[in-house]
C-alpha cells in the first residue's frame, strides 16, 4: 500500500440505525404526533405525523387486503406525490419491496422492470405532460405483463373510472388503519430485509435493479440530515424526484429520521413553484441537482421571491460547477448547502461536505466519507490504494453497499468484490485532510495524443466565461490524436456567443490539446428525469453530424 495511501473511515461515534424503516417512523411520530410531516402543495395536502401514519397504515392494511406477502414486490410508476410517501412507509412496514419505476419510461422499458422483479401490484399516475401511463399499460396488457395481478392508477376527485384498474382512492379505503396485521407482520420484519428496487440508468444494455434495504436507506437518510443539521423546524423542499434516491432518501428518509418537514412543490420539475414554494412554506432547506439550481437562478422573475427563510440542502446528482455552487450561496441565502456524492448502488451517498465545511472545500470537492462506511482509491488496472493526490477508481465499503441487483449474480460480482467493495467508475482524487474530489468518470476520461484530460476540468474553466450558463465536454473519435474535445455550450438568457469568443477566452489559460476542437451551441442537453446528462448521447449525435466512427460507449 502506497505511503500515505487514499483511504478514509467515518467516525463511528453516533450508532447505527438497526430498526426497520416501519418501527423507526412510528417512535417519531410518537416524538411528535401533530408537528407537519408532509405539505403536498400542488395536491393541497397536508400531513401531521400522526395523520401520515394512520394514512399509512390504512394502505399497508389495503394492500395485505390483496393477497400480497412479505417479500413480494410492488412498482409505483409516478412523479412526487402524497400517494408516493404514503407507498414508501406502507410497504416498508409490512415487508413489501417497493420498485421505483422511472416516469420517463415507455412501453419497452416498464414491460422489462415489472417482468424482470415479479411485479404482483403497480401503482401509477393517470398522465403526465406527453406521457398517458394507462394508454402504455393497456397496449401491454396481461400477455406481456403476465406477473402483474392488480393496477391502481392515482385518481383525482371526477375523474371517469378505468375499466380494470383500481382507484387508489378505493384501494386506500379500503384498508383498516386499526388493522392488528399490519404490527403483526412488521414484527416479523429485520433491518436487513431488502424493501426498494430502483433501476440505474442503463446507459448500455438493459438498467440493473440495485435492491436497498431497511438499514441501507435508513441509516443513510439520516447521516445524510445529519450533515445538514437538519431538526423539527426544518421544512425540506424537495423538487427532486421520488423514484430517485435524491428524493426518496436525500429528501424523505432525511426527513422523517430527523422529524423535519417534507415539502413538495410540484410533481415534476418547475423553477417557477419551486421559488413560490420556498416563500410560501417558508422553507428552510432545497434540494437539486445543478440543472434545478440554475434554471431557479436564471428565472426572470427571480428576484421577486423572499428566500431568506433559507439555510441548508444538498446540490448532487451529477458534477456540482464551482460558479453556481457560490451563486447559490450567495444568492439564495443558502449558506450551509452541502454537495453530497453517491450512487445508487449505495443508498446513494458515500461522501458528503457538512454545513460546517469550508466553502473552498464545499465548492471543490464531495466532502469527507460518511460515518460507518470506508473510501479508498485504486489504481483501475491493479488495484492498489494510490497515494494522496494521484487519481484513481474511487471505491466504497460499509453498511450503504446494496444488496446486489436483482436476479442478477454475474453483474453484482462484477461491481462489489470479494472483499465487499463497490466499485463505482468514477474517478477521484483524496487530499491530505481527506476531502474527495471527483474528476470524472472512468469511460468519460479523454486521451488526447497521449495528453489524459478529464472533461470536468474544462468544465469548471468555461463556467467562467461571462456568457456561459452551462457547459459539457466529451471527447469524440480523431484520426491523428485518438480523440479530440467537443464542448456544448447553454449561452445565458439574452446573450450571443460564438465559437472564437470561447477559443479566445481559452488561449493563455489552459494548455492548448485543453482548447475543445468542437464548440457548439445549444438550447439545452440530453438528460435523464433525474437531472443526469447523458454524455453518450451527446458524444453520439456529434459524431453522427460530423460523419466520425464514435467508438466510445456510455
Amino acid at each position: 500500500m502506497a505511503a500515505n495511501p487514499s483511504y478514509a473511515q467515518g467516525a463511528t461515534d453516533i450508532p447505527l440505525i438497526e430498526q426497520t424503516l416501519g418501527a423507526f417512523f412510528d417512535d417519531m411520530v410518537g416524538k411528535q404526533p401533530d408537528h407537519e410531516a408532509l405539505v403536498s402543495r400542488h395536491e393541497g395536502q397536508r400531513f401531521t405525523y400522526r395523520e401520515l401514519q394512520a394514512a399509512a397504515n390504512r394502505l399497508a392494511s389495503a394492500l395485505l387486503n390483496t393477497g400480497l406477502q412479505p417479500g413480494d414486490r410492488v412498482g409505483i410508476w409516478s412523479h412526487n406525490n402524497a400517494p408516493w410517501i404514503l407507498m414508501q412507509i406502507a410497504t416498508a412496514k409490512v415487508g413489501l419491496v417497493l420498485v421505483n419505476i422511472n416516469p420517463a419510461y415507455r412501453t419497452s422499458e416498464v414491460e422489462y422492470a415489472l417482468n424482470k422483479v415479479g411485479c404482483k401490484l403497480l401503482v401509477t399516475m393517470a398522465q403526465f405532460k406527453t406521457s398517458d401511463y394507462l394508454v402504455m399499460l393497456r397496449e401491454l396488457g396481461s400477455k406481456r405483463l403476465p406477473l402483474l395481478q392488480r393496477t391502481v392508477w392515482i385518481d383525482k376527485a371526477g375523474d371517469a373510472d378505468q375499466p380494470g384498474m383500481q382507484r387508489f382512492s378505493e384501494l386506500l379505503a379500503s384498508g383498516d388503519p386499526q388493522d392488528a396485521r399490519v404490527a403483526a407482520v412488521g414484527a416479523t420484519l429485520e433491518a436487513t430485509d431488502p424493501i426498494n428496487i430502483q433501476f440505474t440508468s442503463g446507459t448500455t444494455g438493459f438498467p440493473k435493479g440495485a435492491t436497498l434495504t431497511h438499514r441501507n436507506i435508513l441509516n443513510n437518510g439520516f447521516f445524510v440530515g445529519e450533515c445538514m443539521r437538519l431538526s423539527p423546524a426544518d421544512r425540506l423542499c424537495i423538487p427532486v424526484p421520488m423514484y430517485h434516491c435524491f428524493g426518496m432518501v436525500l429528501g424523505v428518509l432525511a426527513c422523517l429520521t430527523h422529524g423535519s418537514t417534507i415539502v413538495f412543490p410540484n410533481d415534476g420539475f418547475d423553477a417557477l413553484s419551486v421559488l413560490e414554494t420556498v416563500q410560501a412554506e417558508q422553507c428552510t432547506a432545497l434540494h437539486g441537482v445543478p440543472t434545478m439550481f440554475i434554471a431557479e437562478l436564471d428565472h426572470p422573475r427571480f428576484a421577486e421571491f423572499d428566500l431568506s427563510t433559507l439555510r441548508t440542502g444538498i446540490m448532487a446528482g451529477t458534477a456540482c460547477p464551482i460558479e453556481v455552487m457560490k451563486r447559490v450561496v450567495d444568492r439564495m441565502h443558502l449558506g450551509e448547502i452541502t454537495i453530497a456524492y453517491g450512487m445508487t448502488e449505495t443508498s446513494p451517498v458515500s461522501c458528503q461536505s457538512a454545513a460546517d465545511t469550508p466553502l473552498d472545500k464545499r465548492v471543490a470537492t464531495v466532502g469527507k466519507v460518511q460515518p460507518h462506511l470506508e473510501v479508498k482509491i485504486v489504481d483501475p488496472e491493479t488495484g492498489a490504494t494510490v497515494p494522496r493526490g494521484q487519481s484513481g477508481e474511487l471505491c466504497t465499503r460499509g453498511y450503504s453497499v446494496m444488496h446486489g441487483y436483482w436476479d442478477d449474480e454475474p453483474r453484482t460480482r462484477e461491481a462489489i468484490d470479494a472483499e465487499h467493495w463497490m466499485h463505482t467508475g468514477d474517478l477521484a482524487t483524496m487530499d491530505d485532510e481527506g476531502y474527495v474530489n471527483i474528476v470524472g468518470r472512468i469511460k468519460d476520461l479523454v486521451i488526447r495524443g497521449g495528453e489524459n484530460i478529464y472533461p470536468r476540468e474544462i468544465e469548471e474553466f468555461l463556467y467562467r466565461h461571462p456568457k456561459v450558463q452551462d457547459v459539457q465536454v466529451v471527447g469524440l473519435p480523431d484520426r491523428k490524436y485518438g480523440e479530440e474535445l467537443c464542448a456544448w455550450i447553454i449561452v445565458k438568457p439574452g446573450q450571443t456567443a460564438t465559437e472564437d469568443e470561447v477559443r479566445d477566452f481559452c488561449k493563455g489559460q489552459i494548455a492548448h490539446y485543453k482548447v475543445p476542437k468542437y464548440i457548439q451551441f445549444v438550447t439545452a442537453f440530453p438528460m435523464t428525469v433525474t437531472g443526469k446528462i447523458q454524455k453518450f448521447k451527446i458524444r453520439d449525435e456529434m459524431a453522427a453530424r460530423l460523419g466520425l466512427q464514435a467508438d466510445k460507449t456510455a
